[in-house]
């Protein structure tokens, strides 16, 4: 499996362009009816490695629409080319979580009929109306590929996997911690506390009003002090692990597979207080000048053999649960390796990413958004 540096280390960029306030109402555009003749040209905004010649060329061959890869470096970035000119020089966009929202709520993709996508059916009941791309029922993109956002141990250490989120906030662990580099990783203090602080009413991690956050932000500047660094490149933990200078922190099933090919001794897990995780979506653009290409894309690349070939390409874990036995016949014990078998329990532990909005789920205004979570996550770390 090849891993592709740009991708992970762009899931963790902090930036500013494209935060526009996400008050507005979504897209109410009537979604395509049928199918039609492919247009010949499909412009895509993707994570590099999203467009490989593997099911790229198959593709084209089939459909005849010709491919034309614009590779964004983050999630900000995405959403700065979706917006960009007229809004019509993109067809599709694969968005992380931390991007869709904004995407929806500034008009700049369509509702999605998943009639015309015969692989939704299939797919995790989780990823198949989950609220980081579908609002008020109206689907606006097809969720894609996903990962969750584990405990890593070095065995030694912990010859029993540890049950908790709370070693990485341990003095214990002083200078053996490291956690991802990413305002999002909020979330996860917000997830923890809201198991073990249950009077701070956080009942989702991604909507936190003022009080919440300061207790979130309290706890990570206390984490601040215990942490050898904070990773920016999957790379970045590997080499943590590899040399001993961390032995717990919060990884990809990437790095845990990685390290286990190396003989480093560690594991993973997901604590009892869940996880956050994330999770990838195909979203046309309200403009899109080629829509029946995109929706011959979706369909192409939800199918069980291009699902496996792009989560075993990637590491990540294909949402259509057909997937897991190719994914085996391309790389014996795939599917176990990235969860692509686990049981709905598993699932169930994992808060996808979502973009921080100020207007709360629970019908409240005093949320903090996501230019807020830069904010505090620039102060925590100093």
């Amino acid at each position: 499996m090849t891993m592709q540096p740009k991708k992970w280390m762009a899931r963790l960029l902090v930036g500013v362009a494209g935060l526009l306030p996400l008050a507005q109402g979504a897209a109410a555009m009537a979604p395509l009816s049928a199918i039609g003749k492919g247009e010949g040209t499909l412009n895509i905004v993707a994570w590099e490695g999203y467009a490989q010649d593997d099911w790229v060329k198959p593709f084209e061959a089939a459909t005849g629409c010709t491919v034309h890869a614009k590779y964004a470096g983050s999630s900000d970035e995405m959403v700065a080319l979706m917006r960009s000119g007229n809004g019509d020089q993109y067809d599709l966009v694969s968005a992380s979580g931390d991007a869709t929202l904004r995407l929806i709520f500034g008009k700049n993709v369509q509702p999605i009929n998943i009639g015309l996508i015969p692989a939704w059916k299939n797919f995790i009941p989780q990823l198949q109306a989950p609220d980081f791309n579908t609002v008020k029922g109206v689907h606006y993109g097809v969720s894609y590929e996903w990962g969750p956002n584990t405990l890593l141990y070095n065995t030694k250490t912990f010859p029993v996997a540890p049950t908790s989120w709370s070693v990485i906030y341990d003095p214990k662990y002083k200078g053996q911690i490291t956690v991802p580099d990413n305002p999002i990783q909020i979330a996860d203090a917000a997830l923890y506390l809201s198991k073990t602080q249950p009077a701070l009413g956080i009942k989702d991690p991604y909507e936190l009003n003022q009080m919440q956050m300061d207790a979130v932000v309290k706890l990570l500047q206390r984490q601040a002090k215990l942490i050898k660094k904070y990773w920016a490149l999957a790379s970045d933990e590997i080499q943590l692990f590899t040399s001993g200078d961390a032995v717990v922190g919060a990884a990809w099933p990437y790095q845990t597979n990685t390290l286990q090919a190396a003989k480093v001794p560690v594991a993973d897990t997901i604590p009892s207080e869940g996880a956050t995780g994330w999770a990838d979506t195909w979203m046309i653009s309200s403009k899109a000048p080629h829509p029946n290409c995109a929706y011959e894309w979706i369909n192409w690349v939800t199918t069980p053999k291009v699902q496996a070939q792009q989560a075993i390409y990637f590491g990540e874990t294909p949402a259509n649960t057909l997937a897991c036995k190719e994914m085996d016949a391309q790389q014996a014990g795939a599917c176990a390796q990235y969860h692509g078998d686990a049981p709905a329990s598993y699932f169930d532990q994992i808060k996808f990413w979502k973009t921080p909005r100020k207007v709360c789920g629970n019908g409240k205004d005093d949320c903090l958004d996501y230019s807020a979570w830069q904010r505090e996550w620039q102060s925590i770390k100093g």
